[in-house]
């Protein structure tokens, strides 16, 4: 039986957050707002996405494509770690959440780095993949949105990215319902069976990161 990692209780997490967290006035305030929200348990925890943020900057991700925004929180850390010439594809269908992302977006000064689009995010990363000019064009993918897609956009990932690239998918633990083979839905089926399928794809190096609702990293061969 492998050696298991320390369960962090809520104490410790207080702890870890006291001891690590590094944000913005605004991304404070926009974490506020957001879990102020009925559908707060949409948004990634905060130490996520300064864990993304540091992805970033280990890979210098100068183009980095983010699937999922929500509120905008994660997407304001990924835009801060980005060279002031770095931009961010950002692909979401909500026009009420990413209205108040915007907001802190522009107040951050970081909205010029963002490149907000509001469609079906296979839609637009389809279109993008059909350009040759764009393979290989992006340093980093994450991955925060419907389950069931997941692996189409990680194939679209491995078009845009390049050598080298990460792809970041979130929530690979769906709550522990992957292990509870009574839930059956469409979301913890297609969780199951990307995280079968990539520990056999050798296109990517991978680990899987305890952090939040469990984060997969796939650095692409």
């Amino acid at each position: 039986m492998a050696i298991r990692t320390i369960s962090v209780d809520d104490a410790l997490y207080e702890y870890m957050m006291e001891v690590s967290l590094r944000e913005t006035d605004v991304m404070r305030r926009l974490r506020e707002e957001t879990y102020r929200l009925s559908s707060r348990d949409l948004a990634s925890a905060p130490e996520q996405s300064q864990f993304l943020a540091l992805l970033m900057k280990l890979v210098d991700a100068k183009r980095a494509i983010e699937v999922g925004i929500y509120t905008g929180y994660t997407t304001l850390a990924m835009a801060y770690a980005l060279p002031e010439d770095g931009r961010l594809l950002a692909c979401d269908v909500s026009d009420e959440y990413t209205s108040l992302a915007r907001r802190y977006w522009q107040e951050a000064g970081m909205a010029e780095r963002i490149d907000l689009r509001l469609a079906p995010a296979l839609e637009t990363l389809t279109a993008l993949a059909e350009d040759p000019a764009q393979h290989g064009a992006y340093d980093l993918m994450y991955i925060d949105a419907d389950k069931p897609n997941n692996m189409a956009y990680f194939e679209l990932g491995l078009k845009l990215l390049r050598t080298g690239g990460l792809i970041v998918i979130d929530n690979i633990f769906l709550s522990g319902s992957v292990i509870d083979h009574t839930q059956q839905g469409d979301g913890v089926v297609a969780i199951r069976e990307m995280n079968r399928q990539l520990l056999d794809d050798q296109r990517v190096d991978l680990s899987v990161v305890p952090i939040g609702d469990g984060m997969t990293l796939a650095r692409k061969r």
